[in-house]
């Protein structure tokens, strides 16, 4: 348990009907790093009211708009201020929200995608380093312990050279009303005005894309994807396939669906090098599976001894007791909480902009290679 000050959070959306809102909130309280202030928590200033008496805090420090979010807190001395803010709005809102905050020189903690548009998060980029502040994104999955004891193993060459690369993200979530032409029209994430360029690999495709080159410190070089809308009333993609050439030659694989019929969330990423393998999945995410030829299957747990120091401090309970996507967010949490205190902390401890910019250019570079009938297109730097 943290000895020191608790830093000073706010919330811009994660009111009273925000599911997502609940998530970062109980991810932030269990590190004991984070004190929850005030925010601008809906758009409805009755409601955000409602919010702040539920939760206890003071209205004065409930504000009906983000404008007024940043004008007021200014006014307060520094030791009294917001010091990072949770961007948990509709996608549309995430990159003109963040400039604001950016540049007035909040801290950020922002729900992907960063932004809309690739252009959009190399411009956040470029705000962050000009104004020093700290920008998390929370790709959540990063979070979880076996997963980054998989990125440790894989540095560590445990598994030897890297040779194939196999992710996959399968939910089934949109197939009960995607047959139904009203009610796939009434879907936001179907709303290219809602939820940006693409719907499947925008959503959850990019969670591969990312722990793929979270996982093996490979960078992609080019894509080559087919996309697939089902109907053509439907602007947005459904599902697909990216091939990936990574930028030493090694060949990967990102499939992803929102049409995978009865899927809950089924993420598993597998890597497989001149040594062994490691493979991971999401809806059993407290064991990794190391695999090497003529030797039994090991299976990894958090909690042991025998893990690396990243798995290690990202574990909060014995061996045996499962946690799950709150710790796992939790984990960004704490990380971001270092970034800000100016502590030290391991590379990989928390999504940074450069993960956007990197998902966002892999969206950009998968619709671009499906709408130019399925080539290899680069993804620049």
């Amino acid at each position: 348990m943290s000895t020191h000050r608790k830093i000073r959070m706010g919330m811009i959306g994660g009111g009273l009907s925000s599911f997502i809102g609940i998530v970062h909130r109980i991810a932030a309280y269990i590190g004991e790093e984070y004190t929850l202030v005030g925010g601008a928590f809906d758009t409805d200033y009755d409601k955000a009211l409602e919010f702040a008496k539920k939760l206890e805090l003071d209205p004065n420090r409930t504000y009906p708009n983000i404008d007024t979010f940043i004008e007021k807190e200014l006014e307060l001395p520094a030791e009294e201020r917001i010091e990072a803010v949770v961007v948990v709005t509709p996608n549309f809102l995430h990159y003109p929200m963040a400039k604001q905050l950016i540049e007035t020189g909040f801290n950020v903690i922002c729900e992907k995608p960063v932004t809309n548009t690739a252009a959009e998060a190399v411009e956040l980029e470029e705000l962050v380093a000009k104004h020093k502040v700290v920008f998390a994104l929370t790709h959540t999955y990063t979070g979880y312990p076996m997963v980054r004891q998989m990125k440790a193993m894989i540095a560590e060459g445990a598994i030897g050279e890297i040779q194939k690369v196999d992710a996959q993200y399968y939910q089934g979530w949109i197939n009960p009303v995607i047959h139904d032409k009203e009610k796939r029209a009434s879907v936001w994430r179907l709303d290219p005005a809602k939820a940006g360029q693409s719907c499947c690999m925008g959503d959850i495709g990019v969670h591969a894309f990312n722990m793929v080159e979270y996982t093996t410190g490979l960078k992609t070089a080019k894509v080559l994807s087919d996309l697939n809308t089902l109907y053509e009333d439907n602007p947005l993609d459904i599902d697909g396939t990216a091939m990936l050439r990574f930028d030493n030659g090694v060949r990967g694989l990102v499939r992803a669906s929102q049409i995978a019929t009865a899927e809950e969330n089924n993420l598993r990423i597998a890597v497989y090098g001149t040594k062994g393998s490691l493979k991971w999945e999401q809806e059993n995410p407290n064991y990794l599976y190391h695999l090497q030829e003529g030797e039994p299957m090991h299976v990894l747990k958090p909690g042991h001894e025998y893990n690396s120091e990243f798995a290690a401090i990202s574990t909060k309970m014995a061996p045996g007791h499962p946690e799950g996507i709150f710790d796992s967010m939790a984990n960004i949490y704490l990380g971001t909480a270092k970034a800000i205190r100016g502590e030290e902390y391991i590379d990989g401890a928390f999504p940074t902009i450069r993960d956007g910019v990197r998902g966002m250019k892999f969206i950009e570079a998968v619709l671009a290679s499906t709408a130019d009938g399925n080539t290899w297109t680069e993804i620049d730097d």
